[in-house]
């Protein structure tokens, strides 16, 4: 099995707090985060996808069909976005990165041509990093 993964970065805004919540609990519990003015982060994004070459091209998956297909379904609606109101695929959803891992996931897992997605990372600090490899 061969591993490829293609590298993005975006800067994104976002608000963690849950609207079923009083403000002295969004902030209890995501503290700083929940700062109804925002923070962002600049963001590293790693898709790998899992595969065997194929014999025709050697590639597991073109990596420039590979940076197109992320650049279209992820970057363009994520960089300089506000996740909590700007971003399609995250409208209902708290905007951590757990959920954000996730539902990236779940814009690129049918798309990828040849191969099979096997993970999506996320940095949202150069301390902090989330992986999702599906369920």
């Amino acid at each position: 099995m061969v591993y490829v993964t293609r590298r993005e970065t975006f800067c994104a805004a976002h608000r963690l707090f849950n609207p079923n919540f009083s403000d002295e609990q969004n902030e209890k519990i995501f503290g700083k985060c929940s700062n109804p003015n925002w923070h962002g982060h600049n963001y590293v994004l790693e898709v790998t996808v899992a595969g065997h070459p194929n014999p025709e091209t050697g590639f597991v998956v073109n990596l420039v069909e590979l940076k197109q297909i992320v650049k279209e379904n992820i970057i363009v609606k994520v960089d300089h976005k506000n996740l909590n109101i700007e971003t399609d695929f995250m409208k209902g959803l708290i905007p951590s990165t757990e959920n954000i891992v996730v539902a990236i996931w779940n814009q690129l897992v049918d798309k990828i041509p040849g191969g099979r997605l096997y993970s999506v990372r996320l940095s949202e600090t150069e301390n902090n990093f989330f992986e999702y490899r599906g369920e």
